[in-house]
């Protein structure tokens, strides 16, 4: 009863601190859409053709002719824009001049390309689209052999839509801009927890009630359980507050397993709240709380919160020392993968680190004699 007792004044005080609140919530979300609107195009996960111009001089005739010209249209929808060389113009010339990306020379004896040099992979893209064209002419003229120009025909022009196909090797979905960095400041805040807990019991000290809470009829672990969830359940609430906050105006994707989702920021903000209350155990005067922002700070940094962070090379392996790389990599795999036994590790880690901080801090404060 007293440890409940005691919860319940931390998170009433936790929430009478408007500049908590604004900590808590409000920078979450700024930084959430800024980066989100910011870094759009870095979580594009389709890539658009548009913006691609290719001078065409079509100098064929019959069957070639025709089935270029569909060729041509049929490429319209995907936003390459084919235009016919006028009169005047040098072909080779635009393409130095960088005017388009591409210029094609199409002739009954065949098709030659020029491709500007700054633009190499929108030139490659040509280049590979007029290969398929190649090829598939061919085997039409093979088939025309035996079926006559009506089977060129039907070949060419009726099936002309699959010159560009997308197909995804990685069928889950993937995050975007603002679904990343929904979960990403998410997972932040709940490492922002370790900052409060450090003046759960700096606060007793400083208004002077430590001494009267160690003479009162409490026991000391009542007052600590108290603190300690009060500070979990403070945050918890705030987290769930962005989750519902992100969801609904930002309609960030959270998937299908809620609960497990949930857990993991449950036991990310226990082991954050351990590692305050433990740091400014060990450290007084201040000294705790100053490790305390320098830990998570970084930790934020390395592990992903501002920016992707891959999972190979040096980067990649530093930033799994980071426990908010814990959460993102957890969150991510239940999320887009439905893989809610992702959560088993990740909770793992969480409490096994809460638990030894615990302990630590529990063993150390045995000898001393106020809270």
């Amino acid at each position: 009863m007293i440890a409940w007792l005691v919860m319940v004044k931390e998170i009433k005080q936790h929430f009478r601190d408007h500049r908590t609140l604004f900590f808590l919530l409000a920078f979450p979300i700024v930084l959430m859409l800024i980066l989100g609107i910011t870094l759009t195009n870095a979580f594009a996960s389709e890539m658009k053709l548009d913006g691609i111009h290719v001078l065409v001089n079509d100098t064929s005739s019959g069957e070639l002719s025709q089935a270029f010209a569909a060729f041509q249209e049929e490429l319209g929808h995907t936003g390459i824009v084919f235009e016919q060389l006028k009169s005047g113009m040098n072909g080779r010339e635009e393409i130095g001049s960088d005017h388009y990306t591409a210029y094609v020379e199409v002739s009954n004896t065949g098709m030659t390309q020029y491709s500007s040099s700054r633009n190499t992979l929108e030139s490659n893209i040509v280049e590979g689209i007029l290969s398929a064209f190649t090829d598939k002419y061919n085997a039409a003229a093979a088939v025309a052999q035996e079926l006559g120009s009506a089977g060129v025909q039907s070949i060419l022009v009726g099936g002309g839509g699959d010159y560009v196909k997308d197909l995804s090797v990685a069928a889950d979905r993937t995050p975007g801009s603002m679904d990343y960095y929904a979960l990403s400041m998410t997972v932040m805040v709940g490492l922002w927890g370790a900052m409060s807990a450090g003046g759960l019991i700096r606060s007793e000290q400083v208004r002077g009630t430590g001494v009267r809470l160690f003479a009162a009829p409490i026991r000391r672990s009542d007052i600590f359980i108290g603190k300690v969830f009060g500070n979990v359940v403070a945050n918890l609430l705030c987290i769930l507050a962005l989750v519902v906050f992100s969801k609904l105006v930002f309609k960030a994707y959270w998937g299908s397993h809620l609960i497990a989702v949930i857990a993991v920021l449950i036991c990310e903000i226990i082991m954050a709240t351990s590692f305050g209350i433990a740091a400014n155990t060990w450290i007084k005067g201040g000294g705790g709380r100053g490790l305390v922002m320098l830990i998570v700070q970084l930790s934020s940094f390395i592990g992903g919160a501002y920016f992707p962070v891959a999972d190979s090379g040096i980067m990649g392996t530093v930033a799994w020392l980071s426990p908010l790389r814990w959460g993102n990599h957890a969150l991510t795999s239940i999320i887009y993968n439905g893989n809610a036994a992702a959560a088993w590790p990740a909770i793992g880690l969480y409490m096994g680190a809460a638990l030894l901080l615990l302990a630590s801090t529990a063993n150390f404060r045995r000898t001393k004699e106020g809270v």
